[in-house]
């Protein structure tokens, strides 16, 4: 494995209408994926290793579904698991999280293994935060497929690489978005995971690897926009996807707003009173006076306490909104 400098911030990827239509077998056979951009190589969830074996993702859209394909190198392709809403990444597995508008609650996860298994989940809050998992929900309507270059299950060769194609309906994602409608011209969270185990063959079958002891190896986690820790449930690191007006095909930029640096850099603050030991008002004594600097500007980050916990919030010098962090995670802009 290579080691590499480390990132700041949030991937950022464009997403285009789709040219013509999609048939999701797992083949992206159409000339939409033929023009839509590749993303950047997939990075380990800490993101200062590069994978040993490649992964990649395209996105596309329409007036019906979110689409997505993703291609992963792997010389033993496996999976055992065949019932849905299982625990899919017991398997190797690709994964989906997005976050409509960018609150950090009320987000959705999504995973698939070589078997064209799935996992949908409702999440209404981060695991930190201690909210609810909604695992009877499903995205109604949803079109996954899996192509595999080799052989499933079979040990006695090398396979080469296995991909997913995944169609969700607007319908039913946009359900938390803000408007509930296509995001033309706007942009959400997403993140997406590649989990990868080492494995064990027992009468030519695969499974997990386990130690000396007996217990499983852990996982690797291989990601798009890295987490900086191993958890993906810290939706705050997600990518930013901006879903064109233009036309496949196009070269748009999306440059990531002001205020989004800003909640960038105040989620930091908020992991590390949240993360400390000490009462959260001890902890702020320690760190106050702290300010954001971005573009010239030094933005005062306040700490409140009320009857029912605590917020962060500043007041945005370039938009006039106020950026707030309640006790719980949920991020809120308001005028």
């Amino acid at each position: 494995m290579i080691r590499l400098e480390a990132q700041e911030g949030p991937k950022v990827y464009v997403a285009y209408e789709r040219a013509d239509e999609i048939v999701v077998d797992g083949l992206a056979n159409e000339t939409t994926w033929d023009k839509a951009l590749w993303s950047d190589d997939f990075i380990d969830i800490e993101g200062m290793i590069k994978p040993k074996y490649k992964t990649r993702m395209k996105m596309v859209y329409d007036e019906e579904y979110l689409y997505f394909y993703a291609e992963m190198e792997e010389p033993h392709i496996w999976a055992t698991l065949k019932q849905r809403d299982t625990v899919i990444f017991y398997n190797n597995d690709f994964e989906i999280f997005i976050d409509p508008d960018g609150d950090t609650h009320n987000y959705y996860e999504f995973e698939m293994n070589a078997l064209n298994t799935v996992w949908d989940l409702f999440l209404t809050k981060p695991y930190r935060n201690h909210g609810k998992i909604i695992d009877s929900w499903d995205i109604q309507g949803i079109k996954t497929a899996v192509s595999i270059n080799g052989t499933l299950n079979n040990a006695s060769d090398i396979d080469d690489s296995w991909s997913v194609e995944i169609a969700m309906p607007w319908a039913v994602i946009t359900e938390v978005s803000r408007g509930g409608k296509v995001p033309k011209g706007d942009f959400w969270r997403i993140n997406f995971s590649r989990v990868n185990w080492d494995y064990d063959l027992n009468d030519e079958k695969y499974s997990r690897k386990r130690d000396e002891q007996g217990k499983f190896l852990p996982e690797y986690n291989w990601v798009w926009s890295p987490q900086w820790v191993i958890n993906m449930h810290e939706p705050e690191h997600w990518g930013y996807v901006y879903f064109s007006k233009r036309g496949l095909g196009s070269k748009e930029v999306f440059d990531m707003p002001l205020d989004e640096r800003i909640k960038w850099q105040l989620y930091s603050i908020y992991r590390k009173i949240l993360k400390s030991k000490e009462n959260p008002k001890t902890t702020w004594k320690k760190m106050e006076g702290l300010k954001i600097k971005l573009e010239g500007e030094s933005i005062e980050v306040k700490f409140d306490t009320h009857p029912s916990g605590w917020n962060l919030s500043l007041v945005s010098p370039f938009s006039k909104k106020l950026l707030l962090i309640k006790e719980d995670g949920k991020f809120i802009s308001s005028e």
